[in-house]
């Protein structure tokens, strides 16, 4: 666009048909010299900003907005079009910020205008007009749909302070395009933070498209992530199939379990950071991929590199933004308020009019080291859903092992549920706790609890197991 307003001279004639123009419209602009001074801003602008006119006019846009990106895109020379904005009272709008350049190159001017200053506006004109569609536009809508980001930072419930850090930490990355990596133990919560993180950032509108790296067969992951041609081995698909990259074009792709990848795909990955391409299996020529990549990882990758298990060059280029989620046991001080948030998603779930929980039962929740964390607590808290016989959970509806010596022997007809429903919970927390042991790996969960792997994918589905989260 910078090509299109080279040599552009701004007198104060320029500046009074502006002013006589976009005052008696509403559409908010703001026109700035090459030092930020403000030349003109429309009142629409001025309005939205919370500051008078006539006081603007002249004074640097970093004092009426001390948010603005305009120093960089002055430096940098370059225009930043439809960017998702927060100013400094806290609203959000899409802004176009262009540099006005003169004849040797150099930026002279810099053009603001705000295209929506109300982002649910926003999205349903996005909606209405089908502005996401492209060349993949089948696959994003069915993407949308199976595989987008479903949560946000108010789906991370806490205040203690490791985890305000780690969301802290979580939202200035989602303000840039860099890498991400998400560390923690299992069951913390690591998948919600790469929703959030790709939710609040300018990619929000685009695909988010996630690969359990650890859940997929070797000799399939690489078909799997780059695609294939027509033809690249046999059985493959007429027309070739597109991979997980390409389908993340302009979005981000989340890589759970990173510390899973053989060698052999490090390389691929490593290459799709550096030169941002990918090339499909049985494929002859690279193709283009603007993706950001947010990893995950419960396994010391630092200690994988040290022992040759992960490549010393990907380590780093995964590691820009590192976040650590914190275990349960490092934020009992959560307990109650994610107890209280688990109880009501879960009893919504479950079809149950289950909407409190006893303070002995809390004081029971708060005793226990959660070696599972929060997907252990809320495995607990189903559980007790389902024996419930009110609308409150009760010490009583806890599982033996969080009770201890506590345990008190019930009435007969309140101790002995139906059989069945004791069946389900057993195997559920069986096949969570092999799911646990071995990382999410289903062959071998299989070959640990003695069952087909088949059948051990019915129960997942049966039980409606979170089975990307292990």
């Amino acid at each position: 666009m910078e090509e299109f307003i080279k040599d552009v001279v701004v007198d104060d004639n320029v500046i009074h048909v502006l002013d006589s123009i976009f005052d008696r419209i509403p559409v908010s602009i703001i026109l700035i010299d090459h030092e930020g001074k403000i030349l003109m801003i429309s009142r629409s602008f001025a309005d939205f900003l919370g500051v008078e006119k006539n006081k603007a006019i002249g004074r640097n846009v970093e004092e009426i907005n001390r948010n603005t990106r305009f120093p960089y895109v002055l430096k940098s020379k370059k225009s930043e079009i439809a960017w998702k904005h927060t100013f400094q009272n806290g609203e959000t709008a899409i802004v176009h910020r262009i540099p006005i350049l003169n004849a040797a190159g150099e930026a002279s001017y810099g053009f603001g205008m705000v295209l929506f200053d109300n982002m649910e506006e926003f999205k349903r004109v996005i909606d209405k007009n089908e502005l996401l569609m492209t060349e993949l536009s089948h696959y994003k809508k069915v993407l949308k749909k199976i595989q987008g980001a479903n949560y946000s930072w108010k789906n991370i419930i806490g205040k203690s302070p490791k985890i305000s850090t780690a969301k802290y930490l979580g939202s200035k990355a989602s303000e840039t395009d860099s890498t991400v990596l998400i560390t923690g133990d299992s069951g913390t919560g690591k998948e919600l933070f790469a929703h959030a993180i790709h939710n609040d950032s300018r990619r929000q509108n685009e695909p988010f498209v996630k690969v359990n790296c650890g859940a997929i067969p070797y000799e399939l992951l690489e078909s799997e992530l780059f695609g294939y041609d027509e033809g690249a081995f046999t059985g493959s698909k007429k027309g070739g199939k597109i991979g997980k990259f390409e389908l993340a074009h302009k979005g981000s792709i989340f890589l759970d379990e990173i510390g899973e990848l053989p060698k052999n795909m490090q390389v691929k990955i490593l290459r799709v950071l550096q030169e941002k391409e990918i090339e499909r299996l049985g494929g002859l020529k690279s193709i283009k991929v603007d993706v950001r990549i947010i990893a995950a990882t419960n396994r010391n990758l630092l200690e994988m590199v040290n022992k040759g298990d992960f490549r010393e060059d990907l380590y780093y280029r995964l590691n820009v933004m590192s976040i650590e989620v914190p275990s349960l046991k490092e934020r009992i001080s959560d307990i109650e308020d994610l107890s209280r948030h688990l109880v009501e998603k879960t009893s919504r779930k479950l079809g149950k009019h289950v909407n409190a929980i006893s303070d002995e039962s809390l004081q029971v929740l708060r005793r226990h080291q959660w070696p599972g964390n929060v997907r252990e607590l809320e495995n607990v808290l189903e559980r007790a859903i389902n024996l419930c016989d009110g609308d409150e959970i009760k010490r009583r509806h806890l599982p033996m092992y969080l009770l201890g010596q506590d345990f008190q022997v019930l009435e007969p007809e309140k101790q002995i549920p139906e059989m069945r429903n004791v069946v389900r919970n057993v195997e559920k927390e069986l096949i969570e706790q092999a799911l646990e042991y071995t990382g999410g790996n289903k062959a071998k969960t299989a070959e640990l609890l003695g069952i087909a792997r088949s059948s051990l994918y019915d129960k997942i589905e049966v039980y409606g197991i979170d089975e990307e989260s292990h």
